[in-house]
């Protein structure tokens, strides 16, 4: 391998670059707007553990909405949870709210452009603190995420699995940034990663990095990068009630602390298998709904009561019919559905 494929990447990324609505077009001086890094980060944030398909209409949404920190750090806790609804990982939107407020508070409203101060801001790791500075500020940051490990673990064949490889791609990746474009080269590699050396069958024919790249000439270089055996993960059961009472059901709103913190979500119990539902009557199955965690799997059967008129419960009663504009959460969203079919059976043997 020779120390010039950095440079081919950023020939080959500004004929290639995607065009995003976070991202600065290769080989440009970055805008001349005060929140542009807040842009930035606010991407950053939505695209952990979430394509880039599904983000972009949450960012458009949200800067349509709260175009600047200031704007969000003074949004209300429910509204921001409600808009981040269905992008899952729901500690995010959280952290989202404490950083916003946090840069309004000590930073005047303004992000930080050094990775250690940005580090020290809520939800923000290393890979978004390079980011951000790389990004938002155009410095010289060493920005590593998923792809980019991909991308240089194949160049130089690294067989240490991951994660104990990732010091090593850092110390061979750190020297080779280009001094002025560590953005474009970093966005350069996380392009190159989708387009062309993804995760099966990579397509090194076309590849503007084959000839400096081992992996390529390993002759197996989808074998790259190597990784660790995963752990089964779990199943854990559980129950969420659905509780119906002219045409509205109940709806709570969970702990902040803790998974779906702060989201409207049908009662249910802790998932670990208690079971007690919130009032006796005559419950009925309706199903069983199911959800991947990050460290479990879980299945939530869901049981209807159907009452005559509202019991006094703690939570708020939503008619049916507003339900789908309620933000609930992937796996509550899942839960009400099977309960509005069942409404919706119930209405057509009445009728």
């Amino acid at each position: 391998m020779t120390d010039s494929w950095p440079h081919q990447l950023l020939d080959w990324y500004r004929t290639h670059a995607r065009d995003l609505p976070w991202r600065n077009p290769p080989g440009r001086a970055l805008p001349d707007d005060a929140d542009w890094p807040y842009r930035v980060w606010l991407s950053e944030i939505m695209l952990q553990q979430t394509t880039v398909e599904a983000a972009t209409p949450y960012f458009h949404a949200f800067t349509t909405r709260w175009p600047t920190v200031a704007a969000l750090a003074a949004a209300d806790d429910a509204a921001v949870m409600q808009a981040w609804a269905g992008l899952g990982y729901y500690a995010r939107a959280r952290n989202l709210l404490a950083c916003a407020r946090r840069v309004v508070e000590r930073h005047g409203g303004r992000f930080p452009s050094h990775e250690a101060e940005l580090r020290d801001l809520p939800g923000i790791g290393d890979y978004t603190a390079a980011a951000v500075a790389a990004f938002g500020f155009g410095r010289d940051a060493v920005v590593i995420d998923g792809n980019v490990e991909r991308v240089v673990s194949r160049i130089l064949a690294i067989r240490t699995p991951l994660p104990a490889a990732r010091a090593a791609i850092r110390a061979a990746l750190a020297p080779l940034v280009p001094a002025g474009d560590a953005g474009d080269f970093a966005q350069g590699l996380m392009d190159l990663a989708r387009r062309v050396c993804t995760a099966r069958s990579p397509r090194c024919l076309v590849c503007p990095l084959q000839d400096a790249c081992a992996g390529q000439r390993s002759g197996a270089p989808e074998a790259f990068p190597v990784k660790a055996a995963k752990k089964a993960r779990p199943t854990r059961h559980g129950t969420a009630w659905w509780i119906e009472a002219d045409k509205h059901v109940l709806m709570v709103t969970r702990p902040a602390k803790g998974l779906l913190g702060g989201m409207r979500a049908l009662p249910s119990c802790d998932w670990r298998g208690n079971s007690t539902p919130p009032l006796a009557g005559d419950w009925q199955a309706l199903g069983v709904v199911r959800h991947g965690f990050t460290h479990f799997d879980l299945e939530l059967a869901v049981q209807a009561l159907i009452l005559p008129a509202r019991p006094t419960l703690a939570g708020d009663w939503l008619a049916l019919d507003a339900l789908e504009e309620a933000g609930l959460p992937t796996l509550f969203a899942k839960a009400a559905q099977l309960g509005l079919v069942a409404a919706a059976e119930r209405g057509k043997k009445a009728a």
